[in-house]
């Protein structure tokens, strides 16, 4: 990793305002600074920084603001080098909402496998948020910084990564649109996707992966398809952080299950199987207060290290066991 990359990580994590983010964040970067990680910080801050600017006014999609993230993405993807799917990184679909229809669009970018390129790995978050909705406390711009900036942010850093250490599958990149209205982005992938339906073996999506007071992150999916669980538990073994498993079955209580609460549940819908990585709320869930300076860098930045190395792992033995 770049030494500029780290310097700004950490500065970022010394400075933010977050009582959580703040000093502690900083003196745990500083003394695994030398640890080895393959995701660039800096890049990742930068994702995660822009994408929930004011200027994205909570990126709602077919909003202005949706469209100038929009534009982020495809010069993102282009220049990473993933390769259009399709012909296109840009893959439009519509939908019904309130009467009326609304144009979404999914970004879709490849990274060609080296043993297996006929199966695919399609690797997702969603980009679009709430936009500029009822006011708390005045302010009334859903920025979206961990609602999901943070996992768009990762989806390209691990992107960048890919791009240069092509795997054994052929991974999909896909950012999708219009998760808060439905789904509506995975559910339009799932149904016409851009490669055969019956050669994707897995997904891994990640929604809130930015900030965690106690340096937990979920990974859900493993009680449907329990030939994940010996991945996850290696990749647990040796995270920098906490990974823990669960947050997949409706005990206690079905409000713990996520299995239908993000973009993987298309996929599951389809008995496509899938690993979320996401974490519990916070108080800024669907607040205004979700900002920028509310992400905690280093646990961030180790939290897509962490799904970054699942990913290598369950490619290099193979995503069907």
């Amino acid at each position: 990793m770049r030494l500029a990359s780290i310097l700004l990580a950490l500065t970022l994590a010394c400075s933010t305002s977050s009582p959580n983010g703040g000093a502690a964040a900083g003196r745990e970067a500083v003394a695994e600074r030398t640890a080895p990680s393959r995701i660039d910080a800096g890049r990742l801050i930068t994702h995660a920084r822009v994408l929930s600017a004011d200027s994205m006014e909570g990126r709602r999609t077919a909003t202005p603001g949706n469209e100038r993230a929009r534009r982020y993405l495809a010069a993102e993807m282009q220049r990473i080098g993933l390769a259009p799917v399709g012909g296109s990184h840009r893959h439009p679909f519509t939908f019904s909402a309130r009467g009326e229809e609304i144009e979404g669009v999914n970004f879709v970018g490849m990274v060609r496998g080296t043993a297996t390129p006929e199966r695919y790995i399609v690797v997702t978050a969603h980009y679009d948020h709430l936009g500029i909705g009822r006011a708390v406390d005045g302010d009334s711009l859903y920025n979206g910084a961990d609602d999901n900036a943070s996992g768009t942010g990762g989806l390209l850093a691990i992107a960048e990564w890919v791009r240069r250490n092509p795997l054994r599958h052929t991974v999909l990149f896909v950012a999708f649109d219009a998760e808060e209205q439905g789904l509506r982005g995975a559910r339009a992938f799932v149904a016409g996707p851009p490669v055969p339906r019956e050669s994707i073996v897995l997904n891994i999506n990640m929604d809130m992966v930015g900030r965690n007071d106690r340096n937990e992150l979920y990974a859900a999916g493993t009680h449907h398809y329990p030939f994940l669980r010996p991945y996850v538990e290696r990749v647990a073994a040796r995270a920098p952080i906490t990974l823990r498993i669960g947050h997949d079955t409706p005990v206690p209580a079905p409000i713990d299950d996520w299995t239908t609460q993000s973009d993987h549940g298309a996929f599951h819908a389809a008995r496509i199987p899938f690993l979320y990585f996401g974490v519990e709320d916070h108080p800024d869930y669907h607040r205004p207060s979700d900002t920028f300076d509310r992400l905690q860098p280093y646990f961030y930045w180790k939290a897509i290290d962490t799904v970054l190395d699942f990913l290598i792992e369950v490619d290099e033995i193979g995503a069907r066991g």
